[in-house]
């Protein structure tokens, strides 16, 4: 190829990502504040697989926050979570996910519904999924705590919340995800 080969073949390559940020990934964050911006990091299937196990068993409207691709949301139906709701705010993200529910044949059984997750109140969830980044989850704690209900569970995935004690914990390293039972995180904050 050469220098010039490899200069064209580098610039063409960040070009090409900037392109794919711009048109699909850019347009969930353009009314977030810089620190509570989250990019799209799909779970994999042990991930999945982890957070559903911790919701085993249990009942009641369960929503994951910032649902990305909404495989969470549609594996949380198949295990008979319902209702099941994404909240995502990347349009692009918001017709993969409706086009997987389709695709499954869960169209219009799950929804997914591109609301700011700061603006959607929680008080009657009693599911909540957060695959989300550290710098979320201190603000998140605060809403999460104010507004579910002693009966929730909270499945954080990739990072715990920091101030709190998980209930339960399942798997290693990536696939780590932690539980927290809302009246237990309570006790322990008074």
């Amino acid at each position: 190829l050469g220098w010039r080969g490899l200069l064209q073949l580098g610039v063409a390559t960040g070009v090409a990502a900037w392109a794919t940020w711009a048109t699909l990934l850019m347009p969930g964050f353009r009314r977030v504040p810089l620190r509570l911006q989250v990019p799209f990091q799909p779970s994999g299937p042990r991930q999945v697989a982890n957070a559903l196990a911790l919701l085993r068993g249990r009942t009641g409207k369960t929503v994951d926050l910032g649902s990305g691709d909404g495989r969470l949301v549609l594996e949380a139906y198949k295990q008979g979570l319902r209702p099941a709701i994404g909240y995502e705010l990347n349009p692009w993200l918001l017709c993969l996910s409706n086009y997987r529910a389709w695709q499954a044949g869960y169209h219009g059984k799950v929804s997914f519904l591109k609301k700011d997750l700061w603006k959607v109140n929680l008080s009657d969830c009693h599911n909540v999924i957060v695959f989300l980044a550290p710098s979320v989850k201190p603000p998140l704690a605060t809403k999460l705590l104010a507004e579910l209900p002693d009966e929730a569970r909270v499945v954080a995935g990739r990072f715990p919340f920091p101030s709190w004690t998980p209930t339960v914990t399942l798997g290693q390293g990536l696939e780590q995800v932690w539980a927290y039972d809302m009246k237990k995180v309570r006790r322990a904050a008074q």
